[in-house]
This record gives structure tokens, sequence and C-alpha cells, in this order.
């Protein structure tokens, strides 16, 4: 029906048109709502005054799964804000989308189900990590040493006030 030279053309065409239409998506999944709260993907995170990697090294993180806000962005770097109010740009590759959680202040209780009068399951101390597993906006269902429980959004670094996560 057509040349072999036609063929081939056709199908890079069709190729250009699948990927023109793929990428986009792409694009929007890793650009997300802004702010929202993401988690270091290595155990050293480089953060720059500037997103690229002519900026310098701000400070470098050592600790991965710790929960990071972002605040903005700019191709793929993320500017991020985190518990201590400090902010700076990671690169995207460094970030991950599992959500996580600090314990902040002091000991704090974990209940066995969403209200102060449940049973304390566990008490958290400040700096502990975990893992968030759902968040009806004032209580989330957390996982910390494996120990699952909720606590009091309060009571922790890692969602956005009023935040639900399902």
């Amino acid at each position: 029906m057509f040349s072999s030279k036609a063929g081939s053309l056709i199908k890079v065409l069709i190729c250009a048109l699948f990927f023109m239409t793929i990428v986009p998506e792409k694009a929007a999944d890793a650009a997300g709502k802004v702010p929202r709260f993401v988690s270091l993907a290595s155990e050293k995170v480089n953060v720059r005054v500037g997103p690229g990697k002519r900026y310098p090294i701000s400070w470098v993180y050592v600790r991965s799964g710790w929960p990071v806000e972002v605040i903005a962005e700019y191709e793929l770097w993320r500017q991020v804000r985190d518990v201590d109010g400090a902010t700076g740009w990671i690169h995207t590759a460094l970030l991950s989308n599992r959500r996580t959680i600090l314990i902040t202040g002091e000991r704090r209780p974990m209940y066995e189900r969403p209200k102060a009068d449940s049973v304390v399951v566990l008490l958290a101390e400040p700096g502990v990590q975990g893992r968030l597993i759902e968040c009806d906006g004032s209580w989330c269902k957390v996982d910390v040493a494996g120990n699952e429980g909720w606590m009091k959004t309060a009571h922790f670094y890692g969602v956005l006030e009023n935040e639900k996560v399902r």
C-alpha cells in the first residue's frame, strides 16, 4: 500500500502524535498542587539556594523520608519548607510522593480510634518519623514504628491545615 519510506514516515508521525498527547499529562502529574507535602527520597539530599545545579548548596539533609512542604515549582526543581521553616530548592529526583510525618512539640499520644477518649496505643517522642495513611481534616491515621493509630493533625508536621487524605 505504502512504500517502505512512506510507511516509516507514517510510523514516526504516529509515534510523535502519541508522545505529544502523553507527555503533557506526565508533566502535569509531576507538577502538583502547591502547597503540598512530599518526603525526601534519599539519605543524602542537597538543598540549593536556587532552582538549578549552578546554585550553591545551602545545606544537606541526611534523613530519608523526612517530610517537606513544596511551596513553589520551577521545571524539575521544587522549593521546599521544612519543619523549622527553612526553605531551599531540591531536584525532583530526590523527592518522593510518599507521605510521612514528623512528631513535633512534646510526647504525643496515638489513639486506637480518632477520638481523644479512645485507648492510647503509643506515645510518640518529638522528632520521630511516621507514615501518613489517611486524614479526615483534624485526625490522621498514621504508622509509627509499625504501630497504626490516630493522631491529631496539630501534633505532627506533614499535613496541610484541614487536609483530607485517602
